[in-house]
């Protein structure tokens, strides 16, 4: 947001000293010159179209739903503040996680004129997206499309598998996973760790970076266990929590998010494990609820945001809260809505092959900070948190699920310490 400068005429006084005497000479006042107008924004009322395609239905629906309320809510924010001045609409498509559905979903989303694409839950769905979108490109040139991805993490999306048209505004794994084991390195507490994941893509990564990092940094600390269940099928995880105690793990690691996290959490509660778990989406619908009070200390979180980031951010946060008796979690949400305004008016033009080009490389200040969108493979830089369940206080008062419980953070990590290397080979238009 940049304020309007205005230029105000101004009456000069000139006081002078002759003969030992003071006295005023006044001159006329000069004419105030006017006001010069606010620069009109480059693309004022533009209309910038946009579909999210994620699951709207089955176990992983209610995620989906309330990550498309914090695009809708954003929409209207960034409609009214964005420096390019174009209006941002957003609706959405159930692909209910499925990859063939998402194709379906982006040719109707394409023949409807839509030109920018959003989508987060599933790696798998985001792989599809990804090649469809750079071959609809190559075919169809003038009416190319954009990939804003907010959630989808396997780092494979900018690496081997990266593309022009793809700008990821989530942490990926390795991100993660570096932040993560380099705060568990720390903790004399844990010696036998079990590794506990989806079986798609994201939780194989999380799986192969844990291991890896852990031999790095800690290597006295065991690998007792490792299991991979289906993605959003499993809805008694008490086998698997009975495996974990028998195998004597003081810690799980899990990329789980939605139900697989919470009804797995729940399994934890009833089994009475007290082991710790550190997590990627400990904050997402319907694990708060899960934890209640338990777990306090013990379950920590790996994210680029925290519920409880001062200023603007939380009065929209209660204000998120009061509209849809919900609780935002998805911050990726605002960065592409910060994002593309700057772009935009950085371009002026909404065309995609011209946004994309402005988004390579582009630093814009977020609720946090600086970020920057790394131009060699399309990963955003950001800071990381580490936090932990405990009760809510003065100082970190915001309570998800009105459970009188927050995510604390304890661990800072700047975009610098929180990046990793790319081996992405970037082929642009």
């Amino acid at each position: 947001m940049k304020a309007s400068r205005r230029l105000f005429g101004a009456s000069i006084a000139a006081a002078m000293l002759a003969s030992g005497a003071v006295y005023a000479q006044t001159k006329p006042a000069a004419k105030p010159a006017a006001a010069k107008p606010a620069a009109a924004k480059p693309l004022q009322g533009q209309v910038v179209k946009m579909v999210r395609i994620d699951a709207l239905s089955g176990l992983l629906g209610p995620v989906g739903t309330s990550q498309l309320k914090g695009f809708q809510f954003f929409a209207e924010k960034y409609s009214a503040i964005n420096p390019a001045g174009v209006k941002f609409e957003i609706t959405g498509i159930d692909n209910k996680l499925s990859p063939t559905e998402t194709l379906n979903a982006l040719k109707q989303a394409i023949d409807q004129g839509v030109r920018y694409i959003v989508q987060g839950n599933g790696s798998s769905v985001a792989l599809a997206l990804i090649d469809a979108i750079n071959k609809h490109n190559e075919r169809n040139p003038g009416k190319e499309v954009i990939y804003l991805n907010d959630s989808a993490v396997d780092p494979d999306l900018t690496n081997s598998k990266c593309s022009f048209w793809h700008f990821r505004y989530d942490a990926d794994t390795s991100m993660k996973i570096e932040a993560l084991t380099t705060f568990m390195g720390e903790q004399k507490d844990i010696h036998k760790v079990y590794l506990l994941n989806q079986n798609y893509s994201h939780g194989h990564q999380v799986a192969k970076y844990a291991k890896e990092n852990l031999a790095r940094k800690r290597p006295d600390i065991q690998i007792v266990g490792e299991d991979l269940h289906p993605l959003a099928q499993v809805r008694d995880f008490a086998p698997y929590i009975a495996k974990i105690k028998a195998a004597g793990a003081d810690t799980v690691i899990t990329g789980n998010w939605g139900s697989d996290l919470s009804l797995l959490v729940k399994a934890a509660n009833e089994g009475g494990y007290t082991g710790s778990f550190y997590t990627y989406y400990t904050g997402v619908t319907g694990t708060p609820t899960a934890l209640g009070t338990n777990g306090a200390g013990r379950v920590f979180q790996v994210a680029y945001n925290h519920y409880n980031i001062p200023g603007q951010m939380a009065t929209w946060m209660n204000e998120f809260r009061q509209k849809y008796n919900d609780d935002f979690y998805t911050y990726s949400t605002l960065r592409i809505y910060e994002s593309l305004g700057e772009a935009m008016a950085k371009a002026k033009s909404i065309d995609p092959v011209k946004v994309a080009a402005a988004l390579e490389g582009l630093k814009f200040q977020s609720v946090n900070g600086e970020v920057e969108m790394r131009k060699t493979d399309h990963q955003l830089q950001q800071p990381l948190y580490i936090t932990v369940w405990q009760k809510a206080d003065a100082k970190y008062p915001y309570s998800p699920e009105k459970t009188g419980m927050t995510l604390v953070p304890v661990k800072e990590f700047p975009n610098y310490v929180s990046s990793t290397p790319t081996s992405c080979q970037m082929k642009r238009p």
